[in-house]
């Protein structure tokens, strides 16, 4: 699966983004999904996956009730909406899918990795 992210930019304090994953080589529908990202001079952060297996979705508690994960399986593109962004939401996001999101519960280990795109978050 080739994945390419876009949709990065940069925005206020309050405002809205949404991130797009364009998938390629393989059905989307086969495959959980999720999102990464990395903040400037932190770890690598799991922000929200959504399982195929048990069709449940896991949002970090740090974007909880601001960032919304969703899928297009005709469109093979899947999406973060993510609304009233803050300062420390500035970092690279990665799109990823084939990887362990089951429970409510994200793992780190992914197959498939976008490029990445830069949300930066700054008045």
């Amino acid at each position: 699966v080739q994945l390419q992210a876009s949709g990065g930019g940069s925005v206020p304090p309050g405002g809205s983004l949404r991130l797009s994953c364009a998938a390629s080589g393989s059905t989307l529908a086969d495959y959980n999904i999720g999102w990464f990202r990395r903040a400037p001079g932190k770890e690598r952060e799991g922000v929200s996956c959504n399982s195929i297996h048990d069709g449940t979705t896991y949002y970090a508690d740090s974007v909880k009730g601001r960032f919304t994960i969703s899928r297009d399986n005709v469109e093979n593109t899947f999406y973060l909406e993510m609304n009233n962004l803050k300062p420390e939401d500035t970092a690279v996001y990665y799109c990823v899918t084939d990887g362990p999101c089951l429970l409510g519960v994200m793992g780190n280990v992914f197959d498939h990795w976008g490029q990445g795109t830069l949300v930066t978050v700054s008045s």
